[in-house]
């Protein structure tokens, strides 16, 4: 019995199959998709494009290297002991919101490379923070003004890494670690003034009545001095004379005049 077999393939087949795969990945390698909020820096042999590669899918040097970059809002929490003006040492949670400047992504990869967070932002964010933080008694961390060392800490920050395409969005103070008989003494400070602004809004209160009082009590008196000096004994006569016509005019009443009364007025005795 003869027994067959398959031919090898033939070098020139190989050499095709070979060749049209390395023709399909360099296809494939032409085109590169940036995802959504991200921008594609190209280096060529160590030839930066100043030009970046925008979401969605890209035609590229199938031989160059695309470095992603995210552009959207990230968050670095810190947490710190920081000093106050005092000498305090606090600790303090605070955040940064910042974003890659996207335009400027090409420069922070020559100058800084991809680890920018924490070769640029970090170091100077702690930096900031303290220095921030110790031109301010450790009350103001506990009180309203927190924010103002806030809107301080971010305008120092911005200052600093923006020349590096670094956008700072907001540096919020998450937690305030106080000893605690300082927060004690920081809340009895604070229930004391809020008591003596009562009390000075009520004394407040009470010497615009006891103004309100005086005017009015004014108001009466040159009332009654006005009215004083228009009541002469003429008037008054004329006036008596009007009520005594009034009485004796009424059904329910018998009057007998005798004589006259003071001042001239009849005398009415009698009534029922």
């Amino acid at each position: 019995m003869e027994t067959y077999r398959a031919a090898p393939p033939s070098a020139g087949l190989v050499l095709r199959i070979i060749g049209a795969l390395i023709i399909v990945v360099l296809i494939f390698r032409c085109f590169v998709v940036i995802p959504a909020g991200h921008v594609g820096v190209v280096d060529f042999f160590g030839k930066v494009s100043d030009s970046t590669l925008k979401p969605g899918v890209n035609f590229r040097n199938p031989l160059a290297q695309i470095h992603k970059f995210s552009v959207k809002t990230q968050e670095k929490k810190e947490v710190m002991v920081v000093p106050s003006k005092e000498g305090l040492s606090v600790t303090l949670e605070v955040s940064v919101l910042y974003h890659l400047n996207p335009e400027t992504a090409a420069d922070v990869y020559k100058t800084i490379g991809p680890n920018y967070e924490t070769i640029i932002l970090e170091p100077n964010f702690r930096s900031i923070t303290r220095g921030v933080t110790a031109g301010y008694e450790a009350r103001a961390l506990y009180t309203s003004e927190r924010e103002l060392l806030a809107a301080q800490i971010k305008e120092a920050l911005e200052k600093t890494v923006a020349p590096r395409g670094i956008t700072i969005e907001a540096t919020p103070l998450r937690q305030v670690g106080l000893p605690p008989n300082l927060t004690a003494s920081i809340e009895q400070k604070l229930q004391s003034e809020q008591e003596s602004q009562r009390m000075e809004f009520i004394l407040t209160k009470e010497s615009q009545e006891a103004e309100r009082k005086r005017i009015e009590a004014q108001g009466i008196a040159d009332f009654q001095k006005i009215v004083a000096q228009g009541l002469s004994d003429s008037y008054l006569r004329w006036k008596g004379i009007e009520a005594t016509e009034k009485l004796a005019a009424s059904a329910n009443a018998k009057t007998v005049i005798i004589g006259s009364g003071k001042d001239g007025l009849p005398v009415i005795l009698g009534g029922q």
